[in-house]
Order: structure tokens, then sequence, then C-alpha cells
């Protein structure tokens, strides 16, 4: 790794917020590789290899998936943090709304309607048009129960249930796509930082993010939220939510603190330490999620010229995250994974990014287009335009009698 990109022509550290400006950094490289990791992750079960290689190492703490997730919790904090600081609140989640729901209900319908007739018809077992009569697990009732990211209906008429030749003895085998539960947990991320726009920006309000840090990994550390089970308090606070929210709060802790925190070697090679100590010796939770979120803004800012032209201009990684386990699951119903782990991983891996590729230019890039239209202009300009509609209505002359 080349010490200028985390240092100034004076040899000064660069803070984080100068040494991950504009394209300067790797994001859209590690979110392609933490995407990539999730299909590899998923590959060893929906496969049938077993679990995960890294969760026996690692005593259970973490999968490859999980990591990678974590990850994504984490960057996204980071960048969400920074869009919360440049805009107001319409605008805020306006553009969190086009980011993430048009590829997800995109995904729904391709999974209803396209890859579902497809696993469908390789059963043959019932009449083809079946498929879009069923009821209470149909096509159609997994689009509209799902619309809100809340995946209530996880699979559709069984298409990939262990009486279908291939998938016996598998997990998640009768989920469609096992990757989407974690979209909603995102958005409740997103909504705490629409809070936060409501009474100032990031920056201002920087100790108050620490704080909710810290009672994140307070709750982590006490085990208040053991594995399935929810708050009776908060409902929606169960283990996940608040071990990835704990991971998007320390990005976004990073963010506030971007013009302060210095990049530099020693500290981002005693982070990349600490991540890999608190895996395979325990604490991971606590202590490896926040070393974690720095060594990826060190590592982000740190990796060569060459990695921050990859995904950096077309963001191809989110699509390869929702496509990834459809695609693999599709795959084995042809019993593609007869092939071996490494010939069939590559191919769902190649799979995915064509799908990938078609659902950025054709679904997300076309949505991010609508950025500044309607609630994208913000408050001050329907401010004014709610302003000049009172004026013009009170000022009109009165009606001749």
């Amino acid at each position: 790794m080349s010490s200028s990109t985390v240092a100034s022509t004076t040899g000064a550290p660069l803070t984080l917020k100068e040494g991950l400006r504009g394209r300067t950094n790797s994001f859209g490289f590690l979110r392609l590789t933490m995407a990539a990791l999730v299909i590899y992750s998923h590959a060893w079960i929906v496969g049938g290899w077993g679990d995960d290689p890294i969760g026996r190492a690692t005593r259970v703490q973490e999968s490859f998936g999980g990591l990678a997730v974590v990850g994504f919790f984490t960057i996204s904090g980071y960048l969400v943090a920074k869009s919360a600081d440049q805009n107001d609140i319409l605008q805020f989640l306006w553009h969190r709304v086009l980011r993430i729901f048009p590829g997800f209900w995109t995904v729904l319908i391709v999974s209803a309607l396209v890859v579902g007739p497809f696993v469908w018809h390789l059963r043959g077992i019932l009449p083809f048009w079946d498929y879009f009569t069923q009821t209470g697990q149909g096509p159609f009732t997994y689009i509209t129960h799902n619309l809100d990211l809340v995946m209530r209906q996880t699979e559709i008429g069984h298409l990939f249930s262990p009486s279908v030749p291939g998938f016996a003895g598998r997990s998640h085998v009768d989920s469609v796509n096992a990757s989407l539960w974690t979209l909603v947990y995102e958005w409740r991320c997103y909504l705490f930082l629409a809070v936060l726009c409501v009474f100032g920006v990031v920056k201002r309000l920087r100790i108050a993010i620490v704080a909710i840090a810290a009672v994140l990994a307070l709750a982590l550390l006490s085990g208040a939220f053991p594995a399935g089970s929810s708050s009776n308090l908060l409902p929606f606070m169960d283990a996940k939510f608040v071990k990835l929210a704990y991971a998007f709060a320390c990005g976004s802790a990073l963010y506030a603190y971007s013009d302060r925190l210095t990049l530099e070697r020693r500290y981002g090679v005693l982070a990349w330490v600490a991540v890999i100590a608190t895996l395979l010796g325990g604490g991971w939770l606590v202590i490896g999620i926040p070393a974690f979120a720095y060594a990826l803004m060190w590592t982000s800012a740190a990796l060569p010229g060459v990695f921050r032209t990859i995904n950096a201009k077309n963001d191809y990684s989110y699509g390869v995250y929702v496509y990834g386990f459809v695609v693999q699951q599709t795959t084995v119903a042809l019993g593609w994974n007869s092939w071996g782990l490494v010939p069939w991983l590559l191919a769902c891996l190649a799979i995915t990014g064509g799908c990938a590729w078609l659902s950025w230019h054709i679904v997300e890039k076309n949505a991010m287009k609508l950025r500044h239209w309607g609630p994208g202009r913000g408050l001050d300009h329907w401010r004014g335009r709610v302003a000049g509609w009172v004026r013009r209505s009170t000022s009109a002359p009165p009606l001749a009698r």
C-alpha cells in the first residue's frame, strides 16, 4: 500500500474526510467484494457442502457472509451519515427510497414472475398455470406481502423444498432469496439518521451518535437481546438488528468525527489485528466491529489507485447482493452444483454479475436520476412553493357579485 494515499503532500496524516473524499477511496471495490463474499458464504449451504468454514474458526461468532454484511452496514453508516449531513430530511429520505426500493421491488417481481415459473416448469409436477393460481404462498402474494422490505413470505409454492430433487437436507431450501432480510434493518438505520436530520446536521450531534453506538455495544455485551428474540419494549430490536445497527452507528460515528480522526498506517494495521484477534479469540461483537469499521476506512483510502476505479462509476454491489441467492437456488435446481464448488460458484458469480449489470443500468441508475425531482428539491423549495400558493390565494380579487 502506498503511504501517499493516507498522507498529504506535507507528510501529515490525512483526516478521514480528506482521505475518503469523492472517488479517492475504494468503497465501491470493497462493497462489491463483500457482496461476492455473501455469495461465497451461501454457496456452502445452498450447494450442499455444509456450513461456511470460517464459522468453525471464529467459534461460530461470524461467517464470511455475516462479516460481509457487517462491512456493508459499516460503510453504509459512513456514506448515509454523509448524505444526512448534506441534505434536509425530505431530500435525505427521498434519496434513500430511490436507492433501496426500486431495485428491491424489481428483484421481487423477477423472482416471482420469471424465476418462479421457470423452476416450476423444471419440476414438471403440476400444470404450469397452477403456479399463478396458488393461494397463500403464491407468486403475487410474495410480491405484495414483502413490498415494505419486511420479508413476511420467503417462499413461493415450496419451489425449493426438500421434496425437489437435489435440495434434500439443505438449509434455507424453501427461501427464494435469503439475502433480503437485511434490507429492512438497513432502512431502519436510515430512519434513525432521518431523526438526526430533524434536529440538525450530523456533525453537530456527533456525541449523540457515539452515545447510541455505546448503548448498542452495552446491549450486545449484556446479552439483553439473545438470538431469535425481540425486545418487549421495542419489538423490532432483535439480536440481528442490534448487531447491524451497531455496525451502522460505528460507521456513522466515524463520519461525524471524520474531520478530526486521521488515517494512519499504524492504526489501520492495529485495527486489522484487532479484527482477526477478536474473530479467533472472542469479543468480535463489541470490540471487533468498531475496529473493523476503522480498518475498512483505512483500507479504502490506502488501496492502490486501480482499486478506486472498480465499481466506482457504476455501483453493481447492490444488484450482486440482492440477486446472488436466487441465482444460486435456480442453478441448484438445474443441478449445476454437481460440477463442484468452485466451477458452480464461478458460474453463479458470472450470472449474478449480469443480473447486477441489468439492475443498475435499467432500474437503479434511472431511479437515481430522480434525486432532484419532487421531494428531492428539498424543504426550502416546497416551503417557497406553498407560501406562493398561499399568497396568490389570499391576494386574489373578490368575485364580482
